[in-house]
């Protein structure tokens, strides 16, 4: 088959298209043929050499695809050749075949295409691991989301409205905060123009400051987090684009404010919390695609043949929701 490869770790321009073994599947899991598959900022890092894929998961990038079931293991229940699905990945993706776990893998909701699809399943239950599995975010609370334009942070925005809850957003323009309002957030502050966010929180959340803080910034942010979070508030750690190291951090205001703070990776979880994850989201909110009420937000669709200048907008932080490479275009 043919797949995406990487001549060695560093810039896109390294990304090329060649030759990789077809992958076999196990009993337990469908081989699919891929029409479609996300860009996420973990397959720059894999492309860098800074995040390697997990023990005995393919060294090929790509953590979600959409495409059509090529093959079924003797084990598997739920899938047929020929269904539209949706898979989350280890890695993979970037690759005309790809073979995944049943328990992984969704149908296509009625209504999308196979690039909209592709846009669903390593953000949305992301988003949906961080508000609702880790920070147990309740109807009325209020979420900070950072990077609110990313994809992660379109969908933990449509997730928030979907429960009834608030979410502020941060972003770095005043085109993002509009579309991210448009989308369901309570407000929006453009981090170039006040970088104090914190005050922002405070007043909209008439001094209680937010329940839920969802972070892919770290370090940079890390101090105005803490005046931003409510007591008791929940925050959760999902990448450090500004930094991992804080300098002399004060460990007694998480303390006096009793804030829970958690780090978390989807990619490196085990099967069976994955599989429980994509159930889970699947029976609560996969029809919501359907009738519209949740949607894949697609900033752009390159061919996969210009997957090098697909990384390089994503690294000038140009999109606003998925960037979505497409094999074969209907």
């Amino acid at each position: 088959m043919k797949a995406i490869l990487l001549k060695s770790p560093g810039r896109a321009d390294n990304l090329y298209i060649g030759e990789a073994p077809t992958p076999q599947i196990s009993n337990r899991q469908l081989l699919i043929k891929v029409r479609s598959c996300g860009v996420n900022r973990a397959d720059i890092l894999q492309r860098e050499g800074k995040y390697p894929p997990p023990k005995g998961e393919s060294p090929i990038i790509g953590l979600e695809v959409s495409g059509v079931v090529e093959e079924v293991g003797g084990e598997c229940e739920r899938f047929q050749a020929g269904d539209h699905v949706v898979a989350l990945l280890a890695g993979g993706g970037y690759a005309e075949y790809v073979a995944v776990d049943e328990s992984l893998v969704m149908p296509v909701p009625a209504g999308l295409s196979f690039e909209e699809a592709a846009g669903i399943a390593e953000v949305f239950i992301t988003a949906y691991q961080a508000l609702f599995y880790i920070a147990k975010l309740e109807k009325g609370q209020t979420a900070l989301i950072h990077a609110g334009a990313s994809g992660v942070g379109t969908a933990a925005i449509q997730l928030c409205h979907s429960i009834g809850a608030k979410s502020i957003v941060t972003a770095g323009s005043t085109e993002k905060i509009r579309f991210c309002e448009a989308l369901g957030a309570s407000s929006g502050i453009n981090y170039r123009d006040t970088p104090a966010f914190d005050g922002h929180v405070l007043e909209h959340t008439g001094g209680k400051g937010a329940d839920v803080i969802i972070d892919p910034i770290g370090a940079s942010y890390f101090d105005r987090n803490l005046k931003a979070i409510a007591t008791d508030g929940r925050w959760v750690l999902l990448a450090a684009m500004g930094g991992a190291k804080v300098p002399e951090m004060n460990l007694g205001k998480l303390l006096v404010k009793r804030v829970s703070l958690t780090g978390s990776t989807l990619r490196s979880r085990d099967s069976t919390y994955k599989a429980r994850l994509v159930r889970q989201f699947s029976e609560q909110f996969l029809n919501s695609f359907e009738s519209g009420a949740l949607k894949p937000v697609i900033d752009q669709v390159f061919p996969w043949e210009e997957v090098a200048k697909a990384h390089r907008y994503m690294e000038q932080n140009r999109n606003t929701g998925k960037i979505i490479l497409s094999i074969t275009r209907e």
